[in-house]
């Protein structure tokens, strides 16, 4: 089953209409004003928003062709890189995990990581998608010149970078076998969690969890392929690696990756269970239903959208609620944007309703059944966690943390909740040093303390 979606022709004349649409639609609803803060729950929108949408914006080409068409329209362009772009062969007939191709990297890689490194190995392999079935993840296992001192093997820091880009240009692997560019993240660097981790020693695992469909804040996808790329680490290297101690990391949408993981492992890779040591997350978009009033309409709305756009590439019944306008920007050259292009578009606080081919999309059936599938209910993490968020959080407020914290308690969890201060860029710094901190007794073999209320 191939897991790489070729995009159909579109005519240069069809681009130059699209660029002309998308354009004045954006001119037009520049006007919106911007909101520092989250603004209050407002009433739903006129009815008749959608209809006037579809009535100013033709529908794109692909919209005249069947659902598949259109789910292959808006999947990410290839990179040119095989390795990123090409579905290996035979994939139902491999197990979860299990590897189809390594690379060195090194020369590559070496600059951008400044630890001094012995190898840098990028690891294609198999796994599953949102709805298992079969499909491929790439990631990145860098490995310190040091020796490694401490008792036991050298243990593997698993760095979920907070991709929050929708090309795979955007994955921290692309980065680290090309070079610096446009679409480089800063999260791929920032929290500098891959440099500490290896000038302490430990070896270090990127996985590139938002898959080849580029699944931006997707949490099956996101944490199947973590714990595959943990299976397939176990693999690359058994000698050194196939009894480490693994420890999971990640800040905001690395976060989603990070706890999806964590609540997966019982029930997808049970035989990690005692591999991984512990999983810290900070800044934790834990609840979506939370964030459509946190993150819809505000500064925060382009990355709200560019998530719904992720989510609809492995729950393509999102395509069906999209309105013309929708329609062409899921299908432009913005479905390759990373984080650079993603961000400015926030300043129009555009909320979600304009991009949707009924009113108060929030509050539809397939909203509330996406909402229930993605927040992963009743799934207890089968590894100690740690929950950190900024307690001055308005975009992802600490209360959703709180929540999770709550959640895992009442499921039997071995769980910790921190309190830091600030919001989400300040709470980024002010988490790092109890994260790591944390991490790294788990990693050395150090018992989980587990803030959990008595039972």
């Amino acid at each position: 089953m191939s897991a790489t979606f070729p995009v159909s022709h579109v005519p240069r004349s069809s681009l130059r209409r699209r660029g002309i649409v998308v354009l004045a639609l954006v001119s037009a609803l520049a006007a919106v004003p911007a909101n520092a803060a989250p603004p209050p729950a407002e009433p739903p929108p006129p009815a008749a928003l959608p209809d006037i949408i579809n009535a100013l914006v033709p529908p794109p080409p692909t919209a005249d062709a069947d659902p598949a068409t259109l789910h292959r329209a808006v999947m990410p362009d290839p990179v040119g890189d095989e390795f990123f772009d090409d579905s290996p062969p035979g994939l139902d007939t491999l197990g979860e995990g299990q590897i189809v191709e390594t690379r060195e990297v090194t020369s590559a890689a070496a600059a951008l990581l400044v630890v001094p490194v012995r190898r840098v190995t990028q690891l294609k392999f198999a796994t599953t998608d949102a709805h298992g079935a079969p499909s491929f993840a790439t990631a990145t296992l860098a490995v310190p010149a040091a020796d490694w001192s401490g008792p036991g093997p050298r243990p593997v820091v698993v760095n979920n970078v907070a991709t929050d880009g929708l090309g795979r240009a955007c994955s921290a692997s692309y980065t680290l076998a090309h070079g610096l560019s446009p679409t480089t993240s800063p999260t791929d660097f920032v929290p500098p969690v891959t440099q500490l981790a290896l000038s302490r020693g430990y070896a270090v695992l990127i996985p590139d969890h938002e898959g080849p469909r580029m699944a931006y804040a997707e949490p099956y996808v996101a944490g199947h392929i973590v714990l595959d790329a943990i299976r397939a680490t176990r693999a690359v290297d058994p000698g050194e690696l196939g009894d480490s101690r693994f420890g999971m990391f990640g800040y905001s949408g690395g976060a989603i990756a990070t706890v999806a993981a964590a609540k997966l492992v019982a029930g997808y890779a049970p035989e990690l269970a005692t591999a991984v040591a512990g999983a810290a997350a900070g800044g934790v978009p834990a609840d979506y239903e939370m964030l459509t009033h946190t993150m819809n309409g505000n500064f925060a709305s382009s990355f709200f959208l560019a998530a719904v756009f992720g989510i609809a590439r492995e729950r393509p019944e999102i395509l069906g609620k999209m309105n013309h306008l929708a329609e062409w920007i899921a299908t432009s050259p913005l479905k390759n944007a990373c984080i650079s292009l993603i961000a400015p578009p926030g300043a129009l606080s555009l909320p979600i309703d304009i991009a949707a081919d009924i009113t108060d999309p929030l509050h539809s059936p397939i909203a509330h059944e996406i909402l229930e599938a993605t927040r992963m209910p009743q799934m207890r993490s089968a590894v100690p966690m740690a929950i950190i968020n900024g307690e001055q959080e308005f975009w992802i407020p600490a209360a959703g943390a709180r929540a999770l914290f709550e959640q895992q308690c009442r499921l039997g969890a071995t769980a910790s909740y921190i309190g830091v201060f600030g919001e989400h860029v300040i709470g980024m710094a002010t988490s790092f040093e109890p994260a790591m901190t944390w991490l790294d007794d788990r990693l050395h073999g150090v018992s989980a303390p587990n803030g959990c209320p008595s039972r």
